[in-house]
C-alpha cells in the first residue's frame, strides 16, 4: 500500500502539463514580426519562445520571482570529501537568513524572494520567518558505506520540497530558481550524475569546495565506492535518489516537479540543482520542458548533466558557488526576453517597412 507521500508524488506526476506548443508557435511568429532582423537577439528570442510554452501564453509575463535554497547535511562528509567542516552548513543557513550571503545579494539585485528550507541540517536551527522546516533527519547516511536514505525518506523529502514550491506558485511566483547548501553535497551530486549517465566517477567528480591532489583522488574513490556498494538502478530515479542522493537534492527535485504542475519556469543553477533536475526529469520527463539552464559550472559533472537534459546554458562565468547564485543571476536576462516579446513593437505597430 503506497504511503501518503507516494500518493502525492503520483498525483503530481500525473498533473505535469505538456509544453504549450501553440503558445510557443505564436510567440515565435510575433518574434519574426518585431522591429529587428529575425534572430538578431539570439538566445533572448529563444528564451522568450520557451517561456511562452512554459507559462502557456503567447505573451508570457513574469509575475513573481523566488529562489528555493534547500539545505542538508551528508554522512559522506566523514570520508574527507570537502575542504570545509560539516558545521558550515548550519552556519551558512544562518547567513542566508540574515541576508549576508551571495545569494541574498543577487536576489536583492534581481528583486527575488529567498526561501530557505531545512531538509536535513545536522545542527539544530532557530525558528525564522524565512526558514521552512521539512527536516527528514540529521543528515543522510554515508553513501560510501550504504544507502543515503530509505525509500520512505526519499518520498517525504520530495514532497516536502514540493510543498514549498507550491506555496510560492500559489502566491504568484512563476519564475523559480533552485539553490542548495550542504557540505559534501557535490559528492552525492556526482554519484547521481554518474549513475544516470553511466560515465565513470573520474569524468563527473569536480573540485567542489576546492579539494586538490590526494583529497580529490579520495573524492573520486568515494564516488566510485558509493556506486559499487549501492548499485543504484539508472532507470529508476527514485532508487538513484535513495541510494546515493541527499535530502536537499530530493527537496529541490520535488520542488521542480510540483512547480511544473503550476506551469512555473524552473531555472537551474549548478551541479547540485542540476543533479536534482535529473531526478525530477527521471520521475516525469515532461518536467524537463519547464527547465532553463542559467550557467555552465566549472564542475565537470554539470556539463554531463546538462547534456543529458538537453539544455544549453545562457552564460558561462566560471561559477561554482551554488546557493542558486547563477540561477538568480539569470533572472534579469529571462525577464528581458519576456519584455522584448511583450513590449517591442512589430513592423506593423511601428509603421516601419519590413524587409522585402
Amino acid at each position: 500500500m503506497p504511503t501518503s507521500s507516494e500518493a502525492v508524488l503520483r498525483r503530481w506526476i500525473k498533473s505535469v502539463p505538456h509544453f504549450d506548443t501553440e503558445a510557443a508557435r505564436a510567440a515565435s511568429e510575433r518574434q519574426s514580426r518585431l522591429t529587428k532582423p529575425p534572430g538578431s537577439l539570439g538566445r533572448l528570442e529563444e528564451a522568450s519562445v520557451q517561456l511562452a510554452g512554459i507559462l502557456g501564453s503567447p505573451r508570457p509575463m513574469i509575475s513573481g520571482k523566488a529562489v528555493v535554497v534547500a539545505a542538508g547535511d551528508h554522512g559522506v562528509a566523514a570520508e574527507g570529501v570537502s575542504a570545509y567542516p560539516q558545521e558550515v552548513t548550519a552556519q551558512m543557513v544562518l547567513n542566508f537568513l540574515r541576508g549576508g550571503a551571495a545569494i541574498n545579494v543577487l536576489a536583492r539585485h534581481a528583486g527575488a524572494d529567498v526561501v530557505v528550507v531545512d531538509m536535513g541540517v545536522a545542527t539544530p536551527l532557530p525558528p525564522h520567518e524565512l526558514l521552512r522546516v521539512v527536516h527528514i533527519a540529521d543528515g543522510t547516511g554515508n553513501i560510501a558505506r550504504g544507502p543515503a536514505m530509505t525509500g520512505e525518506q526519499a518520498c517525504e523529502a520530495l514532497v516536502g520540497g514540493g510543498e514549498v514550491a507550491l506555496e510560492l506558485a500559489h502566491s504568484g511566483h512563476n519564475l523559480l530558481a533552485f539553490g542548495d547548501m550542504g557540505i559534501a553535497n557535490t559528492t552525492p551530486s556526482a554519484a547521481i550524475i554518474a549513475a544516470v549517465s553511466g560515465r565513470p566517477a573520474e569524468e563527473v567528480v569536480g573540485r567542489g569546495t576546492g579539494v586538490e591532489g590526494e583529497a580529490y583522488d579520495n573524492k573520486v574513490r568515494v564516488v566510485r565506492q558509493a556506486l559499487e556498494i549501492n548499485a543504484p538502478d539508472p532507470s529508476d530515479a527514485l532508487d538513484v535518489l535513495t541510494q546515493v542522493g541527499g535530502f536537499e537534492i530530493a527537496g529541490l527535485a520535488g520542488a521542480m516537479l510540483a512547480a511544473a504542475t503550476c506551469r512555473c519556469a524552473l531555472v537551474l543553477d549548478g551541479v547540485i540543482s542540476t543533479a536534482a533536475a535529473l531526478i525530477a526529469a527521471g520521475l516525469e520527463p515532461r518536467v524537463r520542458d519547464f527547465m532553463l539552464a542559467s550557467h555552465r559550472s566549472v564542475e565537470p559533472g554539470h556539463r554531463v548533466a546538462l547534456d543529458l537534459l538537453g539544455l544549453e546554458p545562457l552564460f558561462d562565468f566560471n561559477l561554482r558557488l551554488g546557493e542558486g547564485t547563477g540561477a538568480v543571476l539569470a533572472f534579469p536576462v529571462i525577464e528581458a526576453a519576456a519584455r522584448i516579446l511583450n513590449e517591442m513593437a512589430s513592423f506593423e505597430e511601428a509603421g516601419v517597412s519590413d524587409r522585402d
